[in-house]
């Protein structure tokens, strides 16, 4: 069932238990977090990931890009590639701004149990599967079987929402995403983005390969947008008591690791419904599960074939990848599991194609690096949300 937790609370009461999308408890840049989306588990469990080497920017074959003053951020109405750091301090709208009307929350549960469309998976503890000896590329899992999950959603109404019309929205992967619910106030506050409701829905629990984490975010299909557009959206509509558009540049995505490659993924296949994509250390690499023929490397589809290989749609996207970004984390060796190169090689393919998309390069950072978020984020939103009217409210229709 689905079970309404928590309603009408200001955003600054939480601005102190924030954690960025789609990973644990801050790390240090050089020891980048062991999950994508959880706290790490027993060592028994799984084997510490090997820390990643440190990547030049101005390496050879990595796309031309400005470097930056450290301490600055590319300009929000600018597409291109930008290198940032190595300090990463908070911009100054990741603190509660006064003065700036606090938006109110609601969050609620579902679980597997109410959904036709993900009836729930898990992988056992232990190995996370073994490479198929005949193709590298393709991981081969035997410990997935079906289970149970409940997952959290929270939803931030802005205090200038005007009740009874319709708002744009951005959805969040790996939520509840604090950070994101405090930057909004202050740039909503600030006329820098539109009035709009933030929906940031957890995941359904695990990582990776056979969990159902991974196979809500690493499938490269529809599944998981159309999860959100009949199984989420209306809960939220109802609970929340909003209106959201159904104007695809009026609905934004974002998310950090998996659920950077999932937003993405989202616009890819349903541009009908979303335009504008935000992703932090995105997972433009091998993880699908299970194998798919129509894409065998999953996300790195996107910069190998599928981008180069068809019409330009309709999407705006910002990207970012740390410096210390992960390489080779799981057993798989198969020149397809670098996030910076897969971050480098996205910004060359969307730039060929003719994408208005920004991409940074973030020096002393790690995979969805915190301290890099916090800096970034409220340029990231005001990027992406170029060219969307900011006082956008749409009467209801009835």
């Amino acid at each position: 069932m689905i079970r309404l937790l928590c309603i009408a609370f200001c955003i600054g009461l939480v601005a102190g238990s924030d954690r960025t999308v789609a990973q644990a408890p801050a790390v240090t840049p050089s020891q980048p977090t062991p999950s994508a989306s959880q706290p790490a588990a027993p060592a028994s469990a799984k084997p510490a990931r090997p820390t990643p080497p440190t990547r030049d920017p101005l390496t050879p074959g990595y796309v031309s890009a400005r470097e930056l003053p450290d301490g600055e951020t590319p300009p929000a109405n600018v597409d291109g590639n930008f290198i940032i750091g190595p300090t990463h301090n908070p911009a100054p709208e990741m603190a509660v701004q006064d003065g700036a009307p606090q938006g109110r929350l609601v969050e609620f549960t579902m679980t597997s149990a109410d959904s036709k469309i993900y009836p729930g998976i898990a992988r056992d503890a232990g190995p996370l599967g073994t490479p198929d000896p005949a193709d590298p590329a393709r991981l081969v899992v035997t410990t997935s079987h079906p289970a149970p999950y409940t997952r959290h959603v929270s939803v931030y109404v802005p205090k200038q929402y005007v009740a009874g019309t319709v708002a744009p929205f951005i959805v969040g992967a790996d939520g509840p995403d604090r950070l994101l619910f405090t930057a909004l106030d202050g740039l909503i506050a600030d006329h820098r983005v539109p009035v709009m409701i933030a929906i940031s829905i957890g995941n359904g629990s695990g990582d990776a390969q056979g969990s159902e984490r991974g196979l809500e975010y690493d499938t490269m299909s529809g599944t998981y947008a159309e999860f959100v557009e009949k199984e989420v959206l209306p809960v939220v509509e109802a609970q929340a008591h909003v209106k959201l558009t159904s104007d695809p540049d009026g609905r934004a995505t974002m998310g950090g690791s998996s659920g950077g490659s999932c937003a993405l993924i989202m616009a890819w296949y349903h541009p009908e419904w979303y335009h504008r994509v935000l992703t932090y250390s995105g997972t433009y690499v091998n993880q699908q599960w299970p194998y798919n023929a129509k894409t065998p490397h999953g996300a790195f589809e996107f910069h190998e074939h599928l981008i180069p290989g068809s019409p330009a749609k309709p999407i705006r996207i910002w990207m970012e990848v740390g410096d210390k970004d992960l390489l080779n984390p799981n057993v798989m060796r198969d020149n397809m599991h670098d996030w910076v190169v897969a971050n480098e090689d996205m910004a060359k393919v969307l730039a060929a194609k003719g994408y208005h998309y920004q991409f940074v390069f973030a020096r002393n950072a790690g995979h969805v690096d915190r301290a890099t978020k916090q800096q970034t984020l409220p340029e990231a939103l005001e990027y992406v949300w170029q060219g969307y009217p900011i006082s956008a409210q749409e009467p209801s229709k009835p």
